[in-house]
């Protein structure tokens, strides 16, 4: 049988799921979240309460969940033998290019092919079907991936025929995002506590050559309070984590990694870390005794 499932209906998932429907794509989805089943549903999905069921006799999974534990725990809990022989697992989370390598060989001995298929650009790229993919597996996969993944991305890069090289570009790349979150937040505290407006320290930062996309997207979440989590501070430490893991792994320093790690921890202890990642804010108003939140 030929068919689509998705494992991972969270903030991500829900916006990649509705644009592969829109693509004229029939879609089966499984969430461990009743409620994320049921919004699903309401967009046109098949869902039910077992993933083995939902995804039985499917050649293509697409996963998306937020660690590797979990995403070995979504496949080889029963799915991979529901899914059709010779089946191409899209894994989609962001690992460790160790962890995508394990996970592709677990599939290989099933007799499964995955394309180690990471993903940038958030939850509004994700509605959007505006992400970035950096992807790497055999040609088959991206064979029978190619619509899935156009209907989900502005732009997929292929990146060789092994599993480990999406996930390392990916790794190296949330370096950047990482840093440059929390250098918003840096930036956003001090300039509060130095007597600048934050909203005016805003408007000429992001016009300016300390403009980053993190700054735009992040810093007037900072400026308020209970923003809407698009992506949790606890993500950013998994994130951050595998950056500091993948470096110690190489051999490469990555000071300001570690650095901006650090930070999300202290965000983390203060109990935030299931909020928005631009809550990371909070920390440093703690530090500073002086609020950059207007409400």
């Amino acid at each position: 049988m030929t068919g689509t499932a998705m494992i991972g209906l969270g903030a991500m998932g829900q916006g990649m799921a509705r644009n592969i429907m829109a693509a004229g794509i029939p879609l089966a989805g499984f969430d461990l979240s009743e409620g994320a089943r049921a919004r699903f549903a309401q967009e046109g999905g098949s869902t039910g309460e077992d993933a083995a069921h939902v995804v039985a006799d499917c050649d293509l999974l697409l996963v998306m969940v937020a660690t590797a534990a979990q995403a070995e725990a979504a496949l080889f809990a029963g799915v991979t033998d529901a899914l059709a022989p010779g089946a191409v697992v899209i894994l989609s989370s962001t690992v460790a290019p160790s962890e995508a390598r394990a996970i592709a060989a677990r599939l290989a001995e099933q007799g499964h092919t995955m394309l180690d298929a990471p993903v940038s650009g958030g939850q509004v790229g994700a509605d959007d079907g505006r992400l970035t993919i950096m992807a790497s597996g055999p040609q088959v996969a991206f064979d029978r991936a190619d619509t899935v993944l156009a209907a989900i991305s502005k732009k997929v890069h292929r990146l060789g025929d092994e599993a480990g090289l999406g996930a390392t570009y990916k790794v190296v790349h949330q370096l950047a995002a990482g840093v440059h979150l929390v250098a918003a937040a840096e930036l956003m505290a001090f300039g509060a506590k130095a007597g600048c407006d934050p909203q005016t320290l805003f408007d000429i930062v992001s016009s300016s050559a300390g403009q980053s996309w993190m700054m735009d997207d992040r810093a007037p979440r900072m400026m308020t309070t209970g923003a809407t989590a698009t992506s949790t501070v606890d993500i950013f430490i998994k994130d951050l984590g595998l950056v500091v893991q993948t470096a110690r792994d190489s051999g490469a320093p990555v000071p300001l990694a570690a650095a901006a790690y650090q930070m999300m921890i202290g965000a983390s202890g203060m109990g935030l870390g299931r909020e928005d990642d631009s809550a990371v804010i909070r920390a440093y108003e703690a530090l500073t005794g002086h609020p950059v939140h207007k409400d």
